[in-house]
Parts: C-alpha cells; sequence; structure tokens
C-alpha cells in the first residue's frame, strides 16, 4: 500500500489561518481544516491514504480526507514515499532570453571617496589590466551599448537603459546624447525605451533636473541617512561630508521631479544599522517616496562589514518596517519601503529563481570601453566579460558561467527552503566574500530565510485583508 509523506515546503501562519510555501513551485498554499490535519498526521510518520483517512475519521468524512489528499498531492505538498526523489540534473542550456535591462557604466570616476566603495577599495574585483580602461564612456560607445541592446532584445517590444558609474553626473554629456539617440532608434524599430540613473546628488543642479524632468528619467539617489551616517563613509576625497552638499539639491529634485518615484538607496555597514531611524528621515524629513536597504558588499574582513549580531539587529528594524509597511496597505495608505514591497511581489508572481538575479540574460553590465559583462558591478572584468558592443555576446561563456551559478548545483542552496527567493544571492556579494566557487555567508542566509518568512507572514495576511492590493503588484 503506497506511503504518503510531507513533501518540500515552508509552513507560515498568517491572519489566523495556516500556510504553505511549496518549493520548489514558489507558490502559496493556503490550508482549510482537513488540509491540515492530514499534514499534522503525516508529520508524524508517513501513512497510506486510508490509514489518513480512518485516524481522522471522528473529524471529518472520508470523501472529504480523499479529496484533500488528492489536493495536497497535486500542489506537491505530499509525495509518495515509493517515488524516487527527484534527481538533480545539471541545468538545461538556457534558451535565448531577450535582453530586457542594459547598465551603461558611463563613468568609472568619482568625486566622493565613499570608504565602503567596491569599485574603489579593497574589494575591488577587477583584475590590473595591460591597457586601463577609459575612465569615461565616449558617445561611440554608448551609441553602440544601445544598438547593442536592441539587438538583444529579440522580439521584445521594451528596453530599459540605466545609466551607472563612478558618479553618472560626471558624463552628461553622454547621457543626454544617449537618450537621444535610444529615442531615435526605438521610434525606427518600433520599440520602446525608458531609463534611469543612479547618482550620490552632489552634481544635481536645476539645468540637470529640467533634462530629467523632461525626458522621464527615473533617478535612485545613494544616500545613507541623517547627516552623522551619510557623513561617516559618503565623504568627498578631502573627507569632508557630503550630507550639507546634497541635501538642498534632492530637495530641489523631489520638488520638481514628480512623474516618477525618487527613490533612496542606503548602504548598511555596521556602523549604520540604524534602520529605522534612517527611514524616517529619508522619507519624512526630506521627503523620498521609496526607500531601499542593502548590506554593504564587501570582505568579513573589513572594519565595516555586518556580521553575526548586526544582522540581528538589521532583521530587527526590517521586520518593524515590515509590519508598520502591512498597516499601513492595510489603512490604505503609502509605505515606502521597497524591500518589503519588491518581495512580496516576488511571491506574489511565484517567482522560482534557477539564478539569483537578470545578470548574465535578462541584465547585462557594459563598461566605459564597450565590454560585455554579468552586470555593472563586474564591468571591466577580463574574468567577468562575455563580449562586447561590437563584437557581440559570447554566447559559449554566458551559459558556462550560468552553468555554474545555477542553485541546484549549490551545495547548500539546493535544499534550502528559501532558495525560489534567492537562488544563492549576489554573484558580486559571493565572489567578494568567497570567491567564485564557496557557499554563502551562514549570516547572509538566515537573514534571506528570516526575511522571507516575515515577508510570507505579511503577504497572507494581505491575501485575506487587501487582495487587490497583491493583485496590483502583479
Amino acid at each position: 500500500m503506497t506511503q504518503l509523506a510531507l513533501a518540500e515546503f515552508h509552513p507560515f501562519e498568517a491572519a489566523g489561518r495556516r500556510y504553505l510555501y511549496l518549493v520548489p513551485s514558489a507558490a502559496v498554499f493556503g490550508l482549510d481544516e482537513a488540509s491540515g490535519a492530514v499534514l499534522d498526521m503525516l508529520a508524524e510518520s508517513p501513512r497510506s491514504a486510508s490509514e489518513v483517512a480512518t485516524a481522522l475519521s471522528g473529524r471529518f468524512e472520508e470523501a472529504v480526507v480523499q479529496q484533500t489528499i488528492v489536493e495536497l498531492a497535486g500542489a506537491r505538498a505530499i509525495r509518495s514515499v515509493a517515488a524516487p526523489a527527484p534527481a538533480r540534473a545539471a541545468p538545461k542550456p538556457v534558451r535565448r532570453i531577450p535582453l530586457q535591462t542594459i547598465v551603461l557604466n558611463v563613468t568609472s570616476k568619482c568625486n566622493l571617496a565613499c570608504t565602503y566603495c567596491y569599485e574603489y577599495g579593497e574589494d575591488k574585483i577587477k583584475e590590473a589590466a595591460a591597457n586601463p580602461l577609459p575612465r569615461f564612456m565616449s558617445e561611440e560607445t554608448a551609441r553602440q551599448s544601445v544598438d547593442f541592446a536592441f539587438g538583444e532584445a529579440g522580439e521584445s517590444k521594451h528596453v530599459h537603459v540605466t545609466f551607472f558609474g563612478g558618479e553618472t553626473l560626471l558624463n552628461a554629456k553622454v547621457l543626454r546624447s544617449t537618450v537621444s539617440y535610444a529615442r531615435e532608434r526605438a521610434l525606427v524599430l518600433g520599440k520602446t525605451v525608458d531609463f534611469s540613473l543612479t547618482t550620490n546628488a552632489t552634481l544635481i543642479t536645476e539645468e540637470i533636473i529640467d533634462w530629467l524632468v523632461e525626458n522621464d528619467v527615473g533617478v535612485t539617489v545613494s544616500i545613507d541617512g541623517p547627516k552623522q551616517s551619510q557623513d561617516r563613509f559618503r565623504v568627498f576625497h578631502n573627507g569632508k561630508g557630503s550630507y550639507e552638499v546634497v541635501l538642498p539639491r534632492i530637495k530641489a529634485l523631489l520638488a520638481r521631479h514628480n512623474r516618477r518615484p525618487v527613490g533612496a538607496r542606503v548602504t548598511l555597514t555596521k556602523q549604520n544599522l540604524e534602520v529605522v531611524e534612517i527611514y524616517r528621515h529619508l522619507v519624512d524629513e526630506i521627503g523620498f517616496r521609496e526607500v531601499g536597504f542593502a548590506p554593504v558588499t564587501t570582505s568579513w574582513q573589513r572594519d565595516w562589514a555586518i556580521e553575526g549580531s548586526g544582522y540581528e539587529r538589521m532583521l530587527e528594524q526590517f521586520d518593524t518596517l515590515a509590519y508598520e509597511f502591512r498597516d499601513s496597505i492595510v489603512a490604505g495608505r503609502h509605505h515606502g519601503f521597497s524591500n518589503v514591497r519588491d518581495t512580496l511581489q516576488e511571491i506574489h508572481k511565484g517567482m522560482s529563481k534557477a539564478y539569483p538575479c537578470g545578470a548574465g540574460f535578462g541584465l547585462l553590465g557594459v563598461a566605459t570601453d564597450g565590454d560585455v559583462s554579468l552586470c555593472h558591478r563586474f564591468a571591466g572584468s577580463p574574468e567577468h566579460e562575455l563580449g562586447s558592443v561590437t563584437k557581440g555576446l559570447n554566447r559559449e561563456m554566458q551559459q558556462a558561467f550560468l552553468d555554474r551559478h545555477h542553485v541546484d548545483l549549490k551545495t547548500d542552496c539546493s535544499v534550502c527552503w528559501a532558495r525560489p527567493i534567492c537562488a544563492g544571492g549576489c554573484y558580486h556579494e559571493a565572489h567578494t566574500r568567497y570567491g567564485d566557487t564557496a557557499e554563502p555567508n551562514l549570516h547572509y542566509c538566515t537573514w534571506i530565510r528570516h526575511w522571507t518568512d516575515t515577508c510570507l507572514r505579511i503577504y497572507g495576511e494581505l491575501a485575506e485583508r487587501r487582495p487587490d492590493y497583491l493583485e496590483h503588484l502583479a
């Protein structure tokens, strides 16, 4: 007689109801009383369907139990003990995925000297090159990058171009000409294109704001919080803090650029973990509509690396803002904590990632000389080069990289219940800490599992109280 057992899932509760996060399908499955009872029975030991029905006969009719078992098996929440565990085969070759986003590193130069910057500090990945890269991308290379992006987009009708640095606005001339050229090419090709950039805000002027508004360019400002936080690490080359310089420029930008939300991107370090305080300052006092937080990308030996209890402190504050986000949404109010919104969106879409992000196929980065890499963080690294905007994409190198980094080939990741959301985390983060072949950082893994569980609970509550909001995320 076929024995049934529990399959792979993560249980959680929300709004007084039991749920399962099904792995690897990444579906959220709500339990009724009967399905919960069946799972509880099988949690004790494997049983046949008839044994489960008999054991639950005092609570449910046999037909109800049998139908529940069929539904749980169909959702892959339970499995047959006799069935062999699915073998983790080598990943199949990735079909050609249309390029969605191209990140142009328009300059490697910056007018700030942020202590923790992965580009300029000891964590720099780029190897010393015989021929150093140009510090600024030329207009010709930028145009070639646009043509490359449209070509790699294939049948897709839309391309997103984002500008990165260094400090992006140091190469404002190329930004302007590239936007104009991309719009012209999109019109000829029957496609659409939109733009965004990241800036430290030190070079924002009224003229720049005019151009951003006129061209509907999305803006993310890198800022670490109140004056004390900002001036600790985000300093000019002479060591002077940047807060007083950027504050009036940011406020001028926020006052006028309101067609798209202007977001703040905060780098968290061991010395800068007051997440709630930072959020309040950036949203309530400065006026940002969206704020996202990211732990610093650095080797564990660095003084600013977050380790141990620092992750616990960070998680506590993430949770505080996450549940505040939930309460705001239930009350019909906006909340700008983008970390929870982004994760809820991934959960609602049922994302089950083989790779942590689009780097290497849906997203590519271009260095100042036109070489193409996994993403903007690897731009200029020969080890991670995948071709160039003039010679095209080396698909063999692309496939080889993806083969090495498939989540099923990562020892710890392949058995982690949170892998549909995480898939091993940022390539750059893993490389900086441990090199390409190492396993993820255990503190990072604990953080991801905790954070995913928090977002699942909030998702369950919103499914009960604000299903319209979740549909909006789709």
